[in-house]
């Protein structure tokens, strides 16, 4: 018997989704869901390819109420813009939650990914971020820098924003186009100190391996998102610092113990906190997330498969809906 499969390419899927505020809240509900118990999520399957200077990571998730479940495969490949190509490339396979049949490949090169990373720390600054955000700062210059700003505006429509990066021309080209997306005062800064002095809301999206935010920068109303510690060895956030922040939450706390800061802190023998909560508990109102705007919070983002199945679900929703993509039968 013939079965439809859906492909649907890059530029559809640009087409169908969008970094909005429907994007955020399917990664909410996947947040929410994580809280309940019922989620099947299997640890990240990682590959490092040394030979090649190259890594893969693949991560999946059931969560019960959505029609599918996904399989992201994500390559990165870092000498590749040596040969004229993209460094990092991949996509989703989307089955049937009921058959386990394949309904869809999304073939989106990473953009999938992207934006539902960029909804995370729209849903951390949502349930995490002082009410009020006036000036927000953003550490690093690539392409998550520009997305995790723009999520977090759509939750907290802040005024200003600060850009600071070891490469000031990246900091300048970075403020230059938040400036025209969000239609705000975005401007490059020397001192990332000052920044984070001047903010109620920090974001850091940046591969490092050395922590770019010190603990005695943290001030009352501040809260941190950390997204770019997502292999052992990198390391955004100085370790006292999630001590001395009123309250540090995981995405995933059996992930950032493996690959986030909180792997850094214990590491460091600094962590006494015992099991920090998770995002989808303060989500779903099973543990407590700010309780007044004079608190430190940091949230501390790995990324997780049950983003991936959110995403992917709701992609193919939009799919259905418009009717794009192709399809063939196997």
């Amino acid at each position: 018997m013939a079965h439809e499969v859906t492909i649907l390419t890059e530029a559809e899927l640009r087409g169908l989704v969008k970094l909005d505020l429907p994007a955020v809240e399917v990664v909410e509900r996947a947040f929410s869901a994580l809280a309940s118990g019922t989620v099947v999520m299997p640890p990240i399957l990682s590959m490092a390819i040394p030979q090649a200077n190259g890594e893969v990571d693949v991560k999946t998730a059931y969560i019960p109420g959505f029609d599918g479940f996904a399989i992201k495969v994500s390559p990165g490949f870092f000498d590749n813009p040596k040969i004229g190509l993209p460094s990092l490339n991949g996509l989703m396979i989307l089955f049937s939650a009921r058959t386990g049949l394949v309904e869809a490949m999304l073939l989106d090169n990473g953009y999938l990914t992207d934006v539902r990373t960029a909804a995370a720390g729209a849903v951390a600054a949502r349930h995490l971020a002082p009410s009020r955000v006036e000036t927000a700062t953003v550490i690093g210059t690539g392409i998550q820098a520009r997305l995790q700003i723009e999520a977090a505006h759509l939750v907290r429509p802040f005024s200003r924003v600060l850009v600071w990066g070891r490469d000031m021309a990246k900091a300048r080209a970075c403020a230059a186009d938040l400036t025209e997306r969000l239609k705000i005062t975005a401007e490059a800064v020397s001192d990332p100190a000052q920044a984070v002095a001047q903010s109620q809301l920090v974001v850091t999206t940046t591969p490092a391996e050395d922590p770019v935010v010190r603990a005695e920068w943290l001030h009352p109303g501040l809260h941190i998102t950390a997204m770019g510690s997502d292999q052992a060895g990198k390391n955004e956030i100085e370790a006292a610092a999630l001590v001395a922040a009123d309250l540090y939450v995981c995405d995933r706390v059996s992930q950032c113990e493996l690959l986030g800061e909180l792997r850094s802190a214990m590491a460091a023998g600094v962590w006494r906190g015992g099991t920090p909560p998770e995002l989808g508990e303060i989500v779903a109102g099973r543990q407590t997330g700010r309780t007044s705007d004079d608190q430190v919070t940091i949230c501390d983002l790995t990324g997780t498969g049950a983003q991936d199945t959110a995403i992917a679900t709701f992609a193919m929703k939009a799919a259905r809906k418009t009717g794009a993509g192709s399809t063939i039968l196997t």
